[in-house]
C-alpha cells in the first residue's frame, strides 16, 4: 500500500520527462548537443564500443561484419564470465578446498589482490570511456587524445595495477615481519652498556602477534607426473599458474610464529639490556653501564 501511495503521488504531482515542452527536433544534426550519458549499469558496455577503432570490418558471405559491436562484447562477456569463474579457477591452482569462514587481509595474498585491481581498472576505464565527450568539454581536451588514452589505458593499466599492487601487498607483508621481529618503535633512545645507542621498541600484544601470524602462505606445488607417469599440459599449467600465484610469498605462518618467539629490540645485545633500557625509557632516563 506504501508503495502504490507513494507511486500515485507521483504520478499526480511530479512531470516526468515534458519533452512538448522542448518543441520539435532539430533537423540539422550539427545543432546536436553532446553529452548523452548511458545508464551506470550500462556505462561500462557504452565505454567498450567507443573504444573500438575505426574501420574494424569486413565482407563475408555477402554481409558486412562489423567488429566495431562483435569484439566489445565479447571482450565483455569474457570479462564477466572471469569474474564469476574465478572463485572456482583460484581453488584449482592453490588446491585449497577447504571451507573458509574467516576472510584474508589483502597484504596476505597478493595475487588476489592484485587481480581484484586489475579487474577495477578495466571496468573502470571502460566506465570512463563512457564519458569521453564529458570528459572532452569539462577538461578542454580534444575527443581523439581522450580516446586514444583510455585504448591505451585498458591495455596498460590492469597489468600495471596488478605488479604495483602485488608489490604493495609484499611490501606491507615485509613490513608485519619487521614489526613481529623488533616490534613497535617508541621514539625512546637509550645508551647501552657498550656506550652505544639504541631505540626501544616495544614488543607486540597477544591480539597483534595472533593478526600478524594468521597468515597461510602455502608452497607452489611441485612438477610431478601423475599416477600414470605423464606430465599433462594441464598439470605444467597448473604448476606454472601456482608458482606464479605463490612464488614472491614473504613466509608461512610457521616461520611467523618462529619469528614472533624471538622477538626482541634491534641493537640491543643481551636480555639484560633489553630489561634495563626498556626500565631506562619508562622513566624518561638513560641507563649507564651495567656492572
Amino acid at each position: 500500500m506504501v508503495v502504490a501511495g507513494v507511486l500515485l503521488l507521483f504520478a499526480a504531482t511530479v512531470t516526468i520527462s515534458p519533452i512538448w515542452l522542448y518543441g520539435p527536433a532539430d533537423p540539422d544534426p550539427g545543432n546536436a548537443a553532446a553529452g548523452s550519458q548511458p545508464d551506470w549499469y550500462t556505462g561500462f558496455l557504452d565505454g567498450a564500443l567507443r573504444l573500438v577503432p575505426s574501420g574494424w570490418e569486413f565482407e563475408w558471405l555477402n554481409r558486412t561484419w562489423t567488429l566495431a559491436i562483435l569484439v566489445p562484447l565479447g571482450v565483455v562477456t569474457v570479462f564477466l564470465l572471469l569474474v564469476a569463474l574465478y572463485p572456482f579457477i583460484e581453488e584449482w591452482v592453490t588446491g585449497d578446498r577447504r571451507n573458509h569462514h574467516l576472510l584474508d587481509r589483502p597484504r596476505n595474498v597478493p595475487t588476489r589482490t592484485g587481480i581484484g585491481v586489475a579487474g577495477i581498472v578495466f571496468y573502470g576505464t571502460l566506465w570512463a570511456a563512457g564519458s569521453a565527450d564529458i570528459i572532452t568539454t569539462h577538461l578542454q581536451l580534444s575527443f581523439e587524445s581522450v580516446i586514444g588514452f583510455l585504448q591505451v589505458m585498458v591495455i596498460i593499466g590492469p597489468l600495471t595495477a596488478l605488479v604495483i599492487t602485488r608489490r604493495v601487498c609484499l611490501g606491507l607483508q615485509r613490513k608485519d615481519r619487521h614489526i613481529l621481529l623488533h616490534g613497535f618503535e617508541t621514539g625512546h633512545i637509550v645508551r647501552l652498556a657498550s656506550g652505544g645507542f639504541a631505540e626501544v621498541h616495544e614488543p607486540v600484544d597477544e591480539y597483534t602477534r595472533w593478526r600478524l601470524t594468521d597468515v597461510e602462505a602455502p608452497d607452489p606445488l611441485d612438477l610431478r607426473p601423475d599416477d600414470r607417469g605423464i606430465l599433462t599440459p594441464s598439470r605444467r599449467l597448473r604448476v606454472r599458474l601456482s608458482q606464479l600465484y605463490f612464488g614472491d610469498q614473504v613466509e608461512s605462518t610457521e616461520d611467523r610464529v618462529q619469528v614472533a618467539s624471538s622477538n626482541t629490540a634491534p641493537g640491543l645485545e643481551s636480555a639484560a639490556d633489553h630489561q634495563a633500557a626498556t626500565a631506562g625509557a619508562r622513566t624518561g632516563r638513560s641507563v649507564g653501564p651495567m656492572l
